[in-house]
């Protein structure tokens, strides 16, 4: 009987020690309870509190968390109706305050989630709500994160996951985007026909200011020759005119030769002319030339010799022979 006893007080010693040890899993928290009442929390890892007298509360997860928005739907300061749903992450940092400040925590996150997302998108336009999603984001994480302080969590992040206005809205945007593209287009071939006429002017200009410099400097050359010209053709009336005043009569001649010769060029190089007709007597020429030769030879000191021209033969001078 002894024997017996002593065995079933082993056997319930022992289910009390293992009713008093607590493991907890890592990534929890579990609340311990003096008879109700919460006194400490219970880490990862092997906790031994005496059975019957503690016991655990709450188990709470530590790590963080996703908790998913339903679609709501949103009137915009426009009047605008857009659906929108969204996601929430949040991790709690103190297991005594989730556990005992607030019923249900995720019930109460995603109510007050629920309720500042139609404050905060209520308050905007549509094309804000559409073009501004983080300001939204941000303007949501900061009103949440400062609400559930006290429940011992913190908000990481809030994320709109999509926004969609009524069908209507959505092609009349559309409309508007065709319009607004088109407007840019036309407003670009503008002003690419607008460089282009400028550029083209800027060619124009810059070719008749090259045409111009060309015209002055073609113009300050032929200026330079007939200079040059007037000067050879001075020097040479100057040394005629000092040959014919020492007396050389042959001077004369050379003018006159030169001019002759220059209206004889005239008629031999007319387009139109077949017969060339001469004014004067070929003698004349030939004495001219004559006289240009006699001039020459002077010019190069054999005055000895003077060139006499042929005299020409007559229509009866065979017959007097």
């Amino acid at each position: 009987m002894g024997v017996s006893l002593l065995l079933l007080v082993l056997l319930v010693t022992i289910i009390y020690l293992f009713a008093s040890i607590k493991i907890v899993r890592q990534g929890y928290h579990y609340t311990i309870e003096y008879f109700g009442r919460f006194t400490t929390t219970a880490q990862p890892g092997f906790n031994f509190y005496p059975a019957f007298l503690y016991r655990v509360g709450r188990k709470v997860n530590m790590m963080e968390q996703v908790l998913d928005i339903p679609g709501q739907e949103i009137i915009t300061k426009d009047n605008a109706m857009i659906s929108t749903d969204g996601v929430v992450f949040f991790q709690v940092l103190d297991a005594a305050k989730a556990a005992y400040e607030v019923n249900d925590l995720y019930n109460a996150i995603l109510n007050l989630v629920t309720t500042n997302l139609r404050t905060v998108m209520g308050s905007m336009d549509l094309d804000e709500t559409l073009s501004k999603r983080d300001e939204i984001n941000a303007r949501l994480l900061t009103v949440i994160d400062d609400a559930t302080t006290p429940w011992g969590i913190k908000i990481t992040r809030v994320e709109i996951k999509d926004i969609r206005p009524p069908q209507d809205i959505v092609n009349a945007m559309a409309r508007q985007m065709k319009a607004e593209r088109e407007k840019r287009a036309n407003i670009l071939d503008a002003e690419g026909a607008r460089a282009s006429e400028i550029l083209r002017s800027e060619g124009e200009k810059q070719g008749q200011i090259l045409q111009a410099e060309g015209r002055k400097e073609s113009a300050f050359l032929d200026a330079e020759a007939r200079e040059r010209e007037a000067q050879a053709e001075a020097k040479a009336t100057q040394m005629v005119s000092e040959a014919i005043a020492s007396g050389n009569a042959q001077a004369i001649n050379y003018f006159v030769a030169q001019d002759y010769v220059k209206a004889v060029e005239k008629f031999a190089t007319s387009p139109n002319a077949k017969t060339i007709l001469f004014p004067v007597e070929a003698t004349q020429l030939i004495g001219t030339l004559g006289g240009i030769g006699a001039l020459a030879k002077e010019a190069l000191g054999d005055s000895h010799e003077t060139f006499a021209p042929p005299k020409r033969k007559g229509p009866f001078d065979d017959q007097d022979k």
